[in-house]
């Protein structure tokens, strides 16, 4: 099986209100037969906790897909059938562009809101040595932090 292009990830809540998350990485998820991810995990406290664990299991940046396929997951563990695909109109991409999880400025840089701007700066740092390409990440990932600082140092710089 070929490499996936972008590992993905897809998170979803719970009945307790954790975040049980499943990814893939070595192959897309597929519904019939129902491909198991590569790695699962429940209990997560939030979705940035849950895609933290994810990334840690897999080693690599994940792109966060529809829920759909951590749902179906779990159904999957009860020994139950996956729910059928939900229909949408549009092509594969624009679908899943459409599901994907939009993290705040905040939560991409991993800071709590209203952190200062020294804070933000400090966080930058570190999530771009972990996200540059020359260290190892994926260049989307690095621009996603890049954008994310741009824009909180312009709100943080307009407050001072």
């Amino acid at each position: 099986m070929s490499e996936l292009s972008s590992a993905v990830c897809s998170i979803t809540a719970t009945q307790r209100r954790r975040f049980l998350w499943a990814a893939w990485w070595t192959g897309a998820p597929n519904h019939t037969p129902f491909r198991k991810p590569d790695a699962a995990k429940g209990g997560a406290r939030s979705l940035e906790e849950a895609l933290a664990e994810a990334e840690q299991a897999s080693g690599r940046h994940l792109v966060v897909i529809e829920a759909y396929w951590a749902r179906a997951w779990t159904r999957v563990l009860r020994g139950e059938a996956p729910p059928p695909l939900p229909r949408s109109s549009g092509s594969d991409a624009q679908r899943s562009r459409a599901a994907t999880v939009r993290l705040s400025a905040w939560d991409v840089l991993g800071v709590p809101p209203g952190a200062s701007l020294i804070e933000v700066k400090r966080a930058f740092r570190q999530k771009a040595l972990q996200t540059h390409p020359d260290q190892g990440g994926e260049a989307h990932a690095f621009r996603a932090v890049q954008r994310a600082y741009e824009k909180l140092a312009a709100k943080l710089g307009k407050q001072s």
